[in-house]
């Protein structure tokens, strides 16, 4: 984690390398915020697939790798804001978010966007997560 002031910021090994100037976790106490997440296949830096099936999926797959470099889990997570292409992804984005958050259903937002940063990306999520153990 790199520090200035009582922000501590993040990219964790084993993530896509963020496609701006920012870092992927910053954290304050006990809150965490992950910016938004593309469905990249961190090894290759390219979308998983063309299907918001599998973007939705890889999403949600490094959100769970970002919260575990901090100890944190998706029971932390307080609210997750989904950016969609085309609503008509709606059901199949929530198919795979459910299937791979389990039971857990923290708030969440969905809006349609014109446009988002990465080239043949259909979503992009972001998330808000609380936990003690944050604050030590």
């Amino acid at each position: 984690m790199v520090k200035q002031n009582s922000v501590e910021t993040l990219t964790p090994p084993g993530t896509m390398e963020p496609i701006g100037p920012y870092s992927h976790i910053a954290r304050a106490g006990p809150i965490l915020m992950i910016g938004a997440v593309a469905g990249v296949d961190p090894a290759t830096g390219e979308l998983v697939g063309p299907d918001i099936a599998s973007q939705t999926t890889q999403i949600l797959a490094a959100f769970e790798t970002m919260l575990g470099a901090v100890d944190v889990g998706f029971g932390d997570v307080l609210h997750i804001n989904v950016f969609l292409i085309d609503m008509a992804d709606f059901q199949q984005m929530n198919a795979a978010y459910a299937y791979k958050m389990g039971s857990w259903r923290p708030a969440r937002t969905a809006i349609a966007v014109a446009g988002l940063p990465k080239p043949g990306a259909r979503i992009t999520m972001n998330l808000t997560a609380a936990s003690p153990t944050l604050a030590r």
